[in-house]
């Protein structure tokens, strides 16, 4: 089936004839593909929403106690180390085949997990799904930017997100009703189905450009291996770090002081052999952070990023330990943050691309999670259904807003032939209770894996109060520092610039057209910058 792209190629550069609109001109292969990655995105949402509400289920079941924490720092950590790789590895090799990679490993990590049959094993799976699902929203934001224009990318996005949107509303419900019904194995074993279909899809489909003349050798020379390791390890040693701080150790014992100072310090080494010039093709170009709107996208990235996982992670501890809902009504009381998330990020990627400016979003998305992190603050044992609601949504709505244009604003001050580095670099980044029994249950790190109605109704009424209220102080604590970050993040929307978003599209990855013989592109991810748009251009060398 033809592409029916109308366009010229001039090597593997994608142009507009006569006027007429790349976006306008797009075949039955090119869908297919937008769906497939919607499909794949799936795959992440069930990941992050079926496992909430099963998670004290789950560590119980496992008595994993203070090592909790990796469940998700496992996944997080290997998540973030290897998207860089990632994003180098597609350029270098292509998207076709690192994208079945990608998604078959974190299908792989689900059957894991899925088999654990201690608190190793699911770490360890946790870790392989993390590796997946980091280069499954890597790859998606690079193949879209691969088919679509910058101006033009949020109206495809909304179709992504449309599926997305499936597995954000359905997974918080799916994961109560499977711990209330079945084993909590089917929250993982329910992505292997999801994984098969998404690597069906994309190996019939996914033929996209890239470099065929070069050899393996000379390819392999171009991975920045130095710099990816360096980066992996300092990554490693700050998690660790503040994964036990406070918990196993205080913050001034070495065990959370040496990795930390040695994470950091290998983060400035990364730093300097980045900028040293001894890698080929550096992991993460300096020049991507070379402007202020840069920088200020990546620090604001960091933020919401923050302020999501904290939604996700800790509504579902309120209202099983201090509402005291079962998982299966906390499935369905997190529906507020699902739809007004996925709605708002919807809504915001459409306004993008019709308006070409992403500096009022960013305003107006950190401006409401900031009241809205103030609103979730308030919350106690016996908030309302109504206002509970009404408070989620405002924080989700906020956060929606912002979620999927901070991209399309780092991608803006760069070249297209930058586009997969610039999205790795950006896609990286207790009270007195009287009860003895309580006490030791919820010290040490044990509050998350016990946050469920069950724990908290086996002790006494006078207890049940005070393990409530603890849950209910903590979680207030986490909130009220929300805003903190909301409101810097909002303040630093001020020193953006709305640089103009390209209305071309020039890549060397587009997909192929299947009524020709696949080109071949010459010198691969090395070529030199050309035709960037000149009034972005003129922009930049303002800042």
């Amino acid at each position: 089936m033809a592409d029916a792209l109308s366009t010229e190629r001039t090597g593997s550069t994608s142009r507009p004839i006569d006027g007429v609109p790349q976006d306008l001109k797009r075949g039955f292969r090119f869908w297919i593909v937008i769906i497939g990655l919607g499909v794949t995105a799936l795959l992440a949402a069930l990941e992050h929403t079926v496992v909430i509400t099963s998670a004290p289920v789950i560590l119980t079941d496992l008595q994993l106690r203070e090592d909790f924490v990796w469940i998700t720092n496992a996944f997080l950590i290997c998540s973030a180390a290897f998207q860089p790789l990632f994003g180098q590895l597609c350029d270098i090799f292509g998207r076709r085949w690192i994208y079945i990679a990608i998604v078959a490993t974190f299908t792989l990590g689900s059957g894991i997990c899925g088999r654990a049959r201690t608190g190793g094993m699911l770490i360890a799976g946790r870790a392989v799904q993390g590796i997946g699902s980091g280069g499954i929203v890597l790859m998606n934001n690079v193949i879209v930017s691969d088919l679509v224009p910058l101006r033009e990318r949020g109206k495809y996005t909304a179709v992504v997100l449309a599926i997305f949107s499936l597995g954000i509303s359905t997974g918080p419900t799916i994961g109560g009703a499977i711990v209330n019904t079945t084993t909590w194995r089917w929250v993982f074993w329910i992505n292997l189905p999801v994984g098969g279909v998404s690597l069906l899809i994309m190996f019939l489909f996914l033929y996209v450009e890239y470099d065929q003349e070069t050899s393996l050798i000379q390819k392999i020379k171009r991975i920045d291996f130095i710099g990816n390791g360096i980066l992996m390890a300092g990554t490693v040693a700050i998690l660790y770090s503040l994964t036990y701080a406070g918990t196993v150790y205080a913050w001034s014992s070495w065990h959370t002081l040496v990795p930390l100072f040695l994470g950091f310090l290998g983060l400035l080494l990364f730093i300097a052999f980045e900028i040293s010039g001894l890698p080929v093709e550096p992991v993460m170009p300096v020049h991507l952070f070379a402007h202020r709107t840069s920088v200020i996208v990546i620090i604001n990235t960091f933020l919401n990023s923050t302020m999501y996982f904290w939604f996700l992670y800790f509504l579902p501890v309120y209202f099983q330990a201090a509402a005291l809902y079962t998982p299966f009504r906390t499935g369905y009381s997190l529906l507020p943050m699902s739809l007004f998330g996925v709605s708002g990020a919807a809504v915001a990627a459409i306004a993008l691309s019709i308006w070409g400016k992403f500096t009022p979003l960013h305003f107006a998305g950190f401006a409401i999670t900031t009241l809205g992190m103030g609103l979730l603050s308030t919350m106690d044992e016996n908030t309302s259904i109504a206002v509970w609601a009404v408070f989620q949504s405002i924080g989700a709505l906020g956060i929606g807003i912002v979620i999927d244009t901070l991209l399309p604003a780092f991608q803006a001050p760069v070249a297209e032939i930058d586009q997969a580095a610039a999205t790795a670099a950006w896609s990286f980044i207790l009270n007195t209770i009287s009860d003895s029994d309580a006490r030791r249950l919820l010290s040490g790190g044990g509050a998350y894996q016990q946050a469920s109605a069950a724990f908290v109704t086996s002790f006494s009424p006078s207890v049940q109060a005070e393990v409530r209220a603890v849950y209910r102080e903590g979680l207030k604590r986490v909130f009220l520092i929300g805003i903190a970050f909301a409101g810097l993040a909002t303040l630093l929307v001020l020193l953006e610039r709305d640089i103009p978003l390209r209305q071309e599209l020039d890549t060397r990855y587009g997909l192929k057209d299947d009524m020709e013989k696949p080109e071949k592109n010459g010198a691969g991810g090395v070529a030199e910058q050309k035709d960037i748009n000149l009034e972005t251009e003129e922009v930049v060398q303002c800042e």
